[in-house]
């Protein structure tokens, strides 16, 4: 048996330095996911400040419009789905990186979920803090920039950061535009020795490995987080 898997093991991983394809995937991986996350923080913010906004002063119509409609459509839909129409049918006649493709859609569909994040955050500060901004001269915006966000954003880092977990396994999608991120190369080596079940085993426990990083370190933040607000 040990044999056995000795020689599965130096099929799949040593042999002609197999193992590259899922260090180099690693690599796309990560990559995508930092870029991803960096995007959809940019469309999340923006929007749920748009819509704040609109839900306090009624103005930003049109654009509170957009933004419904954003949420609506990818938050409706598969983001496997979104990944190929934004590849095949938008670039479709163009010739872009895939990885960009990959980040653009991940950053978008990401943004949505962000965007409600960051609202709820903003909905969890009393009405009492914006009253205060204003009775100081300050403006809606400056109120918003200087006393609402900063409590907000300290409010939602442990579900940005959930968000940044999810982002990083839904990155696994990305083979079905041919980019070789840690999924395909885990199913290239598979293609190349007819064996499935170590490098997808190897795939998954490196995403197993990843995620329970970033949740202990989400924890760690959470921890450090109460502990400030006991003081």
């Amino acid at each position: 048996m040990f044999e056995d898997f000795r020689q599965q093991f130096y099929l799949n991983f040593v042999s002609e330095d197999r193992w590259h394809y899922l260090a180099n995937g690693l690599l796309v991986t990560l990559k995508l996911t930092f870029f991803a996350v960096l995007l959809g923080l940019l469309i999340g913010f923006t929007i749920a400040f748009i819509r704040n906004v609109h839900d306090n002063t009624g103005k930003l119509k049109i654009l509170n419009f957009i933004c419904n409609l954003y949420l609506t459509v990818i938050r409706g839909t598969p983001v496997v789905v979104q990944l190929m129409i934004i590849y095949f049918v938008i670039f479709g006649s163009v010739r872009i990186d895939k990885a960009l493709t990959a980040i653009l859609a991940f950053g978008i569909n990401s943004g949505a979920y962000q965007a409600e994040i960051f609202r709820s955050g903003i909905q969890s500060i009393p009405r009492g803090q914006m009253e205060a901004g204003r009775s100081l001269g300050f403006s809606y915006f400056q109120t918003m920039t200087k006393i609402i966000m900063p409590q907000a954003l300290k409010n939602v880092i442990p579900t940005l950061l959930n968000e940044v977990i999810t982002l990083l396994k839904e990155t696994s999608v990305a083979g079905y535009i041919a980019l070789e991120d840690l999924t395909k190369g885990g199913d290239i080596i598979r293609s190349r020795t007819y064996s499935a079940f170590m490098p997808l085993i190897a795939v998954g426990l490196i995403y197993l490995v990843m995620v329970l990083i970033l949740e202990r370190f989400v924890k760690m933040i959470e921890r450090r987080l109460n502990k400030n607000d006991k003081r």
